[in-house]
């Protein structure tokens, strides 16, 4: 797989490619490791856990990073088979507002990530090198199909440190009462 250049994404994705720093397919299948074990390490009543009013909580959080890993799959997949049809972006809050993340178990958030993840790098294994190139058109910005892929594991990492550093750092478990639970 050729290195990203510049003009193959757009700057605001920056951030979340330069975040990934093994071979995309090893971090790809390192976060399939990772993910399951990382969501399991988090205490079951921090679910619905927010460290602000109007954050997401930490089911909201490990759910949206699934529904973005499809977004972002999806249009690889389109672009890859030479789709050029521009497609907009999804408005994240409203897929959290409407999505009853809160309800689920970690174990169906992991299961569902499991298979997600499997089924993209099974996908993405299919891409030669031409297909990899293309680009398209996705919420009003030029973007390669490589770069989706870079743009899936960084957005994991992205939040995976905000869970980290904003909801479980300073989280004692022992005393709640600082808890802001949706």
């Amino acid at each position: 797989m050729n290195q990203l250049k510049s003009d193959d994404y757009p700057a605001i994705y920056k951030e979340y490619i330069e975040s990934v720093t093994e071979p995309i397919m090893d971090e790809l299948a390192q976060q399939l490791q990772a993910f399951p074990e990382f969501v399991r390490s988090i205490p079951q009543h921090l679910g619905s856990y927010s460290y602000a009013e109007g954050k997401w909580t930490i089911k909201e959080t490990l759910c949206h990073i699934l529904d973005a890993e499809r977004i972002m799959a999806y249009r690889a997949l389109r672009f890859a088979r030479n789709d050029m049809t521009a497609l907009a972006s999804f408005e994240q809050d409203e897929f959290v507002a409407y999505a009853r993340h809160n309800e689920r178990s970690f174990e169906s958030i992991i299961e569902e990530f499991v298979a997600l993840r499997q089924a993209n790098i099974l996908l993405f294994d299919t891409f030669n090198e031409g297909e990899l190139n293309r680009k398209g058109m996705a919420s009003d910005r030029l973007i390669s199909v490589q770069a989706f892929l870079y743009i899936i594991a960084g957005h994991m990492n992205h939040h995976l440190t905000l869970l980290r550093s904003r909801y479980l750092k300073d989280n004692d478990t022992n005393n709640q009462k600082h808890l802001h639970v949706v």
